[in-house]
Formats: C-alpha cells, structure tokens, sequence
C-alpha cells in the first residue's frame, strides 16, 4: 500500500434518509490502492446502505462518491467499470457450471475472445477451483460457491472489490482460502471495502477500520489507533524473583511504562505497545539483579473497542 497515492475510493459527507428514518448520516472515509478498508457495524448501522451508494445502486441525497477519480452514482458507467461487487447473497446460476457462470458474467461487462477465456482460467485458479471448472455449481458446497461468488467480482480485474461478509456460512477451509485471495489482492495493488461479523476476519485482514452505528461513522483507524483512542493500553505480566522493588521501580521510569503493581513473585505493568517495548523492559529488569521467570502480554482486541463505541456486539 502506498499511502502517498490517491485515493481510489473517496467517500465525502454522503447522506441517504428513507423518509424521516436517516439511514447513513455524513459519512466520510477513502481507500489507497493496496489497502484493505473493513466497514463494521452493528445489523442496522447502516453498512448496506453505504455499499449501495459506493457500488452506484443507490443515489445519496447528498455528498459525493468518487471511485478512480470519477464521480459514482447509479448512471456511472466509467466509475462502475472499476468495482467488483461480491453481495452476502449468492449471485449464480445453478444450472450452469463455474466455468459457464464466470463467461456469462464476464460478458456482462464487456469482456469477450481470448481475454475473456483467460481471465475465467486466471480467476478459477485465484479461487481454488480450477479442478471444478466444468461442474455445476448447484453440486457445489456452501464454501466453493462463496468463492465462485468472489470470482465474478474480479472477473473484469477491477481497481476497487466490494466484499460484504464474504465468509458467512463456509467451513473454515473455505474460509481460510477467502481471506487468503483477499491478502494476495490486497499485495496486488486492489482497494478493498470489506465488511464482516467476525471480528477476527477484521483483525486479520484490514490495514484501517471504520465503526459506523446509527448511520454515522464513530471510529476509524487501524486497530492501535482505535485502541489507544479508547485509552486502551497492552498489559504486561512478568515473572520475578529477587530483586523486586528496584526491578519495578527501575521500570517504572521508563517512557513507555504507564504504571507498574508489584505481587511477590511478579509484577503487573501498563505500557504502550508491549510488543516493541519489550526488550527495553526486560534489559532494565535484568539489570536491576532480578530474575525473570515468565512474560505474559495482554493486549486489548478490537471487540472491546466496538462495544464501547456501540454499546453492542458486531452481531446484534
């Protein structure tokens, strides 16, 4: 991901109310090519809403969609050409196989001859189902049509992928082979828009996060941006013996120390990203005489984030 490069997606203050029920409320984000965007947000937050309007399904009563520079909205050919759009609901036909589905679809957005023949292959291999190629996909498992689902999305190798919850109802197999391909897009220089309910997916995948409830975005950054926002802050429990006042004392002066609780054979200490302040920690403790028997990190999760901002879980 290059930061530095302009976004592919650009989100400027768009709004869509259904009569007095305001559905999505000045909303504002933007993806760079290469990154990976998760949208979470409670059943009703308006997630759906905002892809429509991205996706040019739907018109906003006002603010602004741009997708490659041009502007989106249900007549934008030009901006369309550059979304893949995967929809939580299946999108095939059963009685045609993959190899068939992915040719109709490609078809549909304008692609034909030889490069529509091997962009079918090049996606068939993408989603792991170069072996099924020529059966139908009505004797598909619930995983392979999820992946096949996606395959149509990229068929016409679109700059920016629209995933909304992608994985639900796969085996963990399939799961894993999804949030794979979506890596190896992501590497590939394509902006994507994913939305989840599960927030290790979210966790996994996602280079930045935006919270939307009640139609507004409440949150957004990468997720130790958005824990340290909330106050949020690593835990770590070390192991000691010998030596313990000077050891938690020593380390009580360090920058990246918050607060230090001494037990007798351990101590408890509040720090800012645990993970790249450990070495320094521990040599200040070795250094004191005392000996370190175990170090345990606790690090706060996104799921704590989204219920303090939401007051709910992801999948109310």
């Amino acid at each position: 991901m290059d930061p530095s490069a302009p976004p592919l997606l650009n989100c400027s203050r768009i709004r869509k109310t259904y009569g007095d029920l305001v559905a999505v409320d000045d909303v504002s984000f933007h993806i760079s090519p290469g990154e990976t965007y998760g949208l979470l947000g409670p059943n009703g937050a308006g997630k759906t809403t905002v892809i429509s309007m991205i996706a040019g399904i739907l018109d906003a009563d006002s603010g602004k969609v741009w997708v490659a520079g041009e502007p989106m909205h249900p007549r934008a050919t030009k901006a369309k050409t550059a979304v893949g759009y995967v929809p939580q609901d299946i999108a095939l036909y059963p009685d045609l196989t993959a190899c068939e589905n992915l040719m109709f679809f490609g078809r549909l957005v304008g692609l034909a001859g030889s490069t529509l023949k091997k962009r079918t292959k090049e996606v068939l291999r993408l989603t792991g189902l170069s072996d099924r190629a020529d059966d139908r996909t009505s004797t598909f498992s619930g995983g392979m049509k999820r992946r096949l689902n996606i395959g149509i999305g990229l068929i016409h190798q679109p700059r920016l992928l629209i995933l909304d919850e992608p994985t639900v109802g796969v085996d963990p197999q399939s799961r894993n082979a999804i949030l794979e391909s979506v890596d190896t897009m992501a590497d590939e220089g394509m902006a994507v828009l994913y939305t989840t309910h599960y927030m290790e997916e979210a966790e996994r995948l996602c280079d930045r996060i935006g919270i939307i409830d009640d139609g507004k975005i409440v949150a957004e950054g990468t997720q130790r941006e958005l824990i340290e926002k909330l106050g949020g802050h690593d835990k770590l429990h070390i192991g000691i013996t010998g030596y313990g006042l000077p050891a938690a004392n020593a380390a009580a002066m360090l920058d990246c120390v918050i607060r230090v609780s001494l037990g007798d054979t351990a101590m408890e200490l509040i720090v800012r990203d645990a993970r790249s302040s450990l070495a320094e920690i521990v040599n200040t403790i070795v250094e004191t005489g005392a000996e370190i028997t175990g170090i345990e990190i606790e690090e706060p999760n996104l799921e704590a984030v989204f219920l303090h901002l939401t007051g709910k879980a992801l999948r109310d």
